[in-house]
């Protein structure tokens, strides 16, 4: 049985972490599994937004704890490629041309919590539940502080990452962590009309917006502004700009 399962339909593609029986937990396979899936996209102009999402009855439980044991008693280089095969996954998602989607349902926790907040938005079923207990076994939250530190004002991170504690939906969208949280009995329509939403829309247009907004993470305001105007003037000339500045004015023409 695939660990992943992925499908696609209407330029959404819907990757689901299959391992119910363990929470969803990420193993190096995992992981691997989901590089790939999304490798894939990135020249995939038929792919407009991606889902993750989780089989059973959580999103996802964290890293497996069977591959952390097993790394303990291993070199300090061992521990360091496997930390990294991880970061890669979450910068993937940030680099990714494409809107991801965490669709969050039951638990997710450590690792879990991180892969949800590494995507662009997040949709919380009303009953999940989120957390970074990773301090409570003497690990630490350490790559998605990267995320956390850029979502989340300096004592909200410190307070979630250094106690640990689960917190509900609604509190991860007081805070700024979830984009919306949705009632369980419609949550699965909810997220694809949503992912619909984004389907819907000029893909060459969504990639410029997603790359400029991160970039302006290492760039002070002048920069920023001529960031934004170089790329203002670069899709004015893109074919999705031109066709919509058409339709537009087709529609808004008067009669005669």
């Amino acid at each position: 049985m695939s660990e992943l399962l992925i499908s696609d339909r209407d330029g959404i593609r819907v990757l689901t972490l299959n391992r119910p029986e363990k929470r969803n937990a990420l193993n190096e396979e995992l992981i691997d599994s989901l590089k790939t899936a999304l490798s894939s996209v990135q020249d995939g102009a038929d792919v407009k937004v991606v889902v993750i999402r989780g089989a059973g009855n959580d999103f996802c439980s964290g890293a497996d704890l069977a591959s952390i044991k097993k790394l303990a008693n291993s070199t300090y280089e061992d521990n360091l490629r496997d930390a990294q095969n991880l970061m890669e996954l979450y910068s993937m998602i940030r680099r990714l041309p494409v809107p991801v989607i965490a669709a969050v349902h039951g638990r997710a926790l450590a690792g879990g919590a991180g892969l949800a907040t590494a995507c662009d938005v997040v949709l919380a079923a009303r009953s999940s539940r989120f957390g970074y207990p990773e301090v409570r076994i003497g690990f630490v939250p350490a790559m998605v502080m990267a995320v956390l530190r850029r979502n989340l004002g300096e004592k909200v991170a410190f307070e979630l990452s250094t106690l640990g504690f689960e917190f509900t939906a609604e509190r991860a969208h007081h805070i700024g962590l979830v984009n919306r949280v949705l009632d369980d009995s419609i949550f699965e329509v909810e997220v694809q009309q949503y992912a619909d939403s984004y389907a819907a829309l000029s893909r060459s247009a969504i990639t410029a917006t997603k790359k400029l907004l991160y970039r302006m993470d290492d760039l002070n305001f002048d920069e920023a502004i001529l960031a934004g105007a170089e790329v203002n003037a670069e899709v004015r000339m893109s074919k999705d700009c031109r066709e919509g500045i058409a339709r537009f004015f087709k529609k808004n023409a008067k009669p005669r």
